[in-house]
């Protein structure tokens, strides 16, 4: 199976796969960022961030107490996305739904 194929065939695995370590990335990046910049930067980076990431951070901050530090909150945001891309994963394996590795039959 090529690669085209199993992305087609997987997309509900790929898709929200994608989505997670995308958001997970962007977060790690604005902390990073966040140590180089001011909150109210014009950085045009800084800002794409800022908009990628603030849904997210949103939900987070509801489950997280109000005193802990923006810097803190963004790196809880890259743990709660990995650990939801491992639950993804987990899930779907359990299902039988995952991708499988594997080459060709001989």
């Amino acid at each position: 199976m090529d690669t085209a194929t199993s992305i087609a065939t997987y997309w509900y695995y790929h898709l929200p796969n994608f989505v997670l370590a995308a958001l997970m990335y962007t977060m790690l990046g604005r902390f990073l960022l966040g140590l180089m910049v001011d909150a109210d930067s014009p950085n045009y980076i800084w800002r794409f961030f800022c908009r990628f990431t603030d849904p997210v951070i949103g939900v987070i901050a509801v489950v997280t107490p109000k005193v802990t530090a923006p810097a803190v909150l963004w790196l809880f945001g890259f743990v709660w996305m990995f650990w939801l891309r491992v639950v993804l994963h987990y899930t779907l394996l359990v299902l039988n739904l995952a991708p499988k590795l594997g080459g060709a039959a001989s």
